[in-house]
Parts: structure tokens; sequence; C-alpha cells
């Protein structure tokens, strides 16, 4: 291999025009999404300096996420999900219009924009996993894997700078200009929304609560899907560190809100190169495997910090978590994608929507339960032993995840 096929694969943008216009509408949002993320936040801790009610920020959103991504794979294969996408995004770009009255006006106040904020979670957790089946139809083999790295990047760049500009703009214009930016941003994505290939595409059975049950059969009796799921999980229910970084700041280096910072910083150094470098993920052959090896180094990596009172030793190891955290993403849609059929990929995405989100949450609840009767530190070591002995099990259980080869196959269907 090259030294120029370990960088990110640009191909998928080359050749394939609608998937560079969903990615680019893709990315505008995203980036805009970090202003809004910010934006609430700040305007309730701004009204209250209450860190229970910035808590409740991420209980109403991760319940109606949960519940109605659940809901949606009752239908989301049965219906057509450019028009379940591009509903979606005009929802979510009204709601970002209606924070931005909030904010300007004060009407409603904290109450009102939790209200909003648990809405636009419920949107996203509908018209997401929607727009996620559409690219393994514009993509598949390596190309597949290099389009869900490309959207990873995005994702990892916004990450990046999203929340510093965002911390910018609130200090020079206030809130109500992020949430203005979040909105417009919701237009670049229907841009690339309204390319997408049009029509149902044809799933089993009928929609409602037996089209849920079948979504989980399928994912249980398929072991590459099981496998990459359980993989998933085992990265983040065991061995979840954020809900440990203050912890750790507090013990071994002072409680300093700047090292604080630099922890999550950190991990989206590791996020955004491993996304420049995902050449060397997406063009192996074995995505499976790549997603287990990435998972032990993940686990590994956030089991040494805990043992660590080095500060350049723990920002180092982070970087790696964060590197294989992405590589692990990319492999899991990789696997995940390639191997559901049409007829299934709207209600497996709703199910990976809800691993994806539900596993960190559990897996912060976990850590920091084990660290009131250890130690942030001993939390993290414990977490990052059980995270390399999952993987390892369900490496020896499921061979057919191992053993996952892609194809490549170049296609763009007319709109």
């Amino acid at each position: 291999m090259s030294a120029l096929d370990s960088l990110v694969d640009l191909r998928p943008l080359r050749e394939n025009r609608t998937f560079r216009r969903l990615w680019l509408g893709t990315t505008a949002s995203g980036l805009g999404g970090q202003f809004g993320g910010f934006a609430v936040v700040y305007y309730i801790w701004e009204r209250t300096h209450s860190a229970a009610m910035v808590g409740l920020v991420g209980l109403v959103s991760a319940v109606p996420l949960i519940v109605l991504a659940l809901a949606g794979s009752a239908f989301t294969d049965h219906v057509d999900r450019r028009r379940l996408a591009l509903g979606c995004s005009y929802g979510q770009l009204l709601i970002s219009a209606g924070m931005a009255g909030v904010a300007a006006s004060d009407v409603g106040g904290v109450l009102l924009m939790l209200v909003l904020a648990g809405a636009a979670s419920g949107l996203a957790a509908l018209g997401g996993p929607a727009k996620q089946t559409f690219t393994p139809v514009l993509l598949s083999g390596h190309r597949l894997a290099a389009g869900l790295a490309l959207n990873h990047l995005s994702f990892q760049l916004a990450m990046l700078l999203g929340p510093a500009a965002a911390g910018l703009v609130t200090a020079q214009w206030g809130t109500t200009w992020c949430f203005v930016i979040d909105a417009v941003t919701f237009g670049f994505a229907l841009i690339g929304i309204a390319g997408l290939p049009r029509g149902v595409q044809g799933a089993t059975g009928r929609p409602g609560a037996a089209a849920v049950r079948d979504g989980i059969a399928f994912t249980v009796r398929t072991p590459q899907v099981r496998g990459a799921f359980l993989a998933d999980l085992a990265a983040t229910l065991l061995a979840m560190p954020i809900a440990l970084f203050p912890v750790i700041n507090e013990e071994r280096f002072g409680g300093r809100p700047e090292i604080l910072g630099l922890f999550i910083t950190a991990v989206a150094v590791g996020g955004v190169l491993a996304s420049v470098l995902s050449g060397l993920a997406t063009r192996r052959r074995h995505p499976g495997t790549v997603l287990l090896i990435c998972g032990a180094v993940w686990a590994v990596a956030l089991g040494l910090v805990g043992l660590s009172g080095h500060l350049l030793v723990v920002l180092g190891l982070l970087v790696v978590a964060g590197g294989a955290d992405t590589w692990a993403v990319v492999s899991r849609g990789t696997v995940v994608q390639s191997v559901t059929p049409a007829a299934y990929r709207g209600r497996v995405a709703s199910l990976e929507h809800i691993v994806g989100s539900a596993g960190p949450q559990l897996g912060n609840l976990r850590a920091g339960l084990v660290a009131t009767v250890t130690s942030g530190g001993a939390s993290l070591a414990i977490g990052g032993v059980l995270g390399v002995v999952a993987t390892g099990l369900i490496a020896l259980t499921t061979p057919a995840l191992r053993r996952f080869t892609v194809e490549d196959r170049v296609t763009e269907p007319a709109p």
C-alpha cells in the first residue's frame, strides 16, 4: 500500500455526484448542529447556573431519541425514506428557528428550550436512520467503507471546530445567532437530501410492531450484524471514559479546567487523524477484523489511561483511543450496511442508532458507579480489561464477523 493509499479515500466524492451533494449538505448541517447544541447548554446554564438543569438536556434528548428510533423502525422500511428524511429535516429547521426565537425574546424560557431540544432529538432519531440507508444504495464495497469514513471525518471536524466557533459567536452576538446558523445549515442538508432516490424499498411484512420484531430478529440471526453491535457495546458499555474525565483530572492533575478540556480535545484529534488516514482501514478486505482490533486497542488505551499519572502519556493514549474509535465506527458501518438487505436497512439503522446512542450513556453510568466505590483510575482500568476480554470473546464466538469480506462495485442510481 502506497503512502497516498493511507490517506482518506476521496473517490466517492469524485465519482458519485449524489453522494457528494449529500455529504456536503450533511457536513454543513453537522457543523451547524454543534452551534445549536452548544447554544442550548449555554442558554440553560446562563439562566439557571444549575448543573442539574444542564444535565436535563442529556435526559430530554436521550429519551425521545431511543423511543422514537425504536418506534421509527416500525415503518422506516415501509415508506419513502427520502420523503421521511426531508420531513424530519424541515421539522428540525423549524425547531432551530423556534430556539432562536426563544433565545431572542426569552418567551417560554428554559422549559420551552428543553421541550424544543427533546423534539429536535426525536426528529433526528427518525430522520437520521432514514438518511443513513442511502449510503449503501449509492456506494458498495471499498467505496462504501470510504464513504462512511468521509461521513465520520465530517462529524469529527464538526466536533473539533464547532464548539469553539460557537463559543466565539456566543461571546460576540449571543446564543440567538448560534440557533440561526443551525437553522440556515439545515437548508444545505435539504439540498443534499432532495437529490436522493425516491420510492419505497419493498420491505417484507407489514409496518407496526411486527416490523420491529422482524428487524430485531434479523439482527439476532445475522452473525455479522449481531457481532458488530456486540463489539460496539463491549467498547462503550465497558470502557466509556467521558464521565471519568473530571474524576481523573481531580485525582491526578489538580482539577484544572484547562487540563479537562485537553482530554476531550485529545480524543477529537485522534478521531480527525484517523479519518484523514482512513485509507489504512477502508481499503482492508476484512472490516470485521479491523472492528475487533480497534475495539481492543480502544479498551487497552483507556485502561492504560487509568494507570498513568503523566499528562503527556494520558493525552497520547486518548489520541490513540479516539483514532481507534473512528476506525471501529467506520468498520462497523461497513459490515452492517453491506450485509443488511435493502428491505431491512431502515430498521437496522434505527437499532444501530440506539446502540450508538444508548451504549455510551449507559457506559458512562457504569463508569461513574464503579468510580464511586473505587477511584476514577481504577474504574478506567477495570473497564479496559473487561472491554478487551469481551472483544476477545466476540472474536472467538463470531467467526463470520472476522471473515466478512467486502467487494467493490460502483453504482449511482438515478434520482
